[in-house]
């Protein structure tokens, strides 16, 4: 196993999208590459210009001449007790699949053994195995954008490291994503093994609330295995705590008839302890107001505050007219009546609601212009070819 120096911290961002986590390091057998620095982020958007209303067609993400077909992303943390069956199950799933495929686990900050653990099998015959260190725990999103990021296979296929989600469909939803020429196929937990107060009922409404308001319908949001073309998926950015809603970000750069669903297996957790708990439902809905706003937003936001912003002037211009005339008219006194001071707020509101939007105007442009900084830190990567 050798090391070597990718670069100085903050002189490049961690794995860039699309690129080659080992770039300028030949690699044979098993090497540990010790991964460029770089500041993350904590709030930039979602995609570049991927949400904005009637895009232009995506162009096709340059991948690597390596004939990876799939690329498996597993972001774990603190699942010490998980990590091992869960790549034994990959590799017993993925027997018998004859085109070249790799796993990617994404150790998100695990302070317990996950990664000592994950990395004994770095040696292991016929598995293409790379391990990413995050430099701390960033959270399953930023997790997940980091090996997608990694990723070279024509297919990229997400699930979590709990042992919940079966490896064995894996294969299935690779062929009818092509079968059904989809961009995004996503599984269905039907026969969901969690709690029915604290998981499914929270589930059932989110799924059902975040349909309505993104427009694209499906049972099961929440399930982290999905498989995408990665020329799709390598275009969007994702933030926060955003990888529950990717197919509504998907949905913004191809047609929601490129986006299905398929029933597949669940199992009950039996190993480690769920990082899921009802809080999430209401983060759930804080971040969904987010999803709304950049779908529609983003590209424009001085479309949003300047339509509060007109709003708020035309009540305010009928208010003092309506004042203006009765005091030049009628000759009311109108110094003292609340109404006047309503006026002068709401036109005031109005003149700061619309500066806000031209604002928002420019410094989106900047975003769109030079933002390409990933949202994680990659302290060092591992890797078995």
């Amino acid at each position: 196993m050798t090391a070597g120096n990718t670069g100085k911290p903050g002189t490049s961002a961690g794995i860039r999208r699309g690129s080659h986590i080992s770039a300028g390091f030949p690699l044979s057998g098993c090497e540990r590459v010790v991964s460029r620095y770089a500041e993350g982020k904590n709030s930039a958007g979602v995609e570049k210009e991927a949400l904005q209303e009637n895009s232009q067609t995506i162009a096709a993400v340059e991948l690597q001449p390596n004939g990876i077909e799939i690329s498996l992303v597993v972001p774990v943390f603190n699942e010490e007790e998980s990590v091992v069956p869960l790549i034994e199950r990959i590799c017993e799933a993925m027997v018998g699949f004859d085109k070249p495929w790799e796993l990617i686990l994404v150790d998100d900050g695990s302070t317990d053994a996950t990664l000592l653990k994950a990395r004994g099998a770095l040696d292991r015959p016929g598995l293409n195995l790379s391990i990413i260190e995050l430099q701390r725990n960033f959270g399953q999103t930023a997790a997940m954008q980091a090996g997608i990021d990694a990723a070279r296979g024509r297919l990229i296929a997400t699930l979590d490291g709990d042992l919940q989600n079966d490896p064995r469909d894996i294969r299935a939803m690779a062929q009818a994503l092509d079968d059904r020429e989809l961009d995004l196929l996503v599984g269905w937990r039907k026969n969901r093994k969690d709690g029915l107060f604290l998981r499914k009922i929270p589930s059932w409404c989110a799924n059902a609330l975040i349909g309505r308001i993104t427009g694209v319908r499906l049972h099961d949001y929440g399930c982290s295995l999905k498989i995408y073309r990665a020329s799709i998926i390598k275009q969007v950015k994702l933030m926060g705590e955003m990888h529950r809603f990717i197919p509504a970000w998907v949905a913004g750069v191809v047609p929601s008839s490129r986006i299905g669903e398929m029933v597949v297996a669940h199992h009950p957790r039996t190993l480690g302890t769920s990082k899921y708990g009802i809080s999430r439902t209401f983060r759930v809905i804080l971040d969904l107001l987010s999803v709304l706003f950049f779908m529609r937003y983003k590209a424009r936001p001085g479309h949003f505050f300047g339509s509060i912003g007109l709003a708020a002037g035309a009540l305010s211009a009928l208010i003092l007219a309506y004042l203006f005339i009765d005091k030049f008219a009628f000759g009311n006194d109108i110094g003292t009546r609340p109404l006047l001071l309503v006026g002068v707020l709401l036109f005031l509101s109005s003149v700061q609601l619309i500066t806000t939007g031209i604002l928002s105007e420019m410094i989106a442009r900047t975003y769109f212009r030079d933002d390409d900084t990933p949202n994680y830190i990659i302290r060092q990567t591992f890797r078995h070819d």
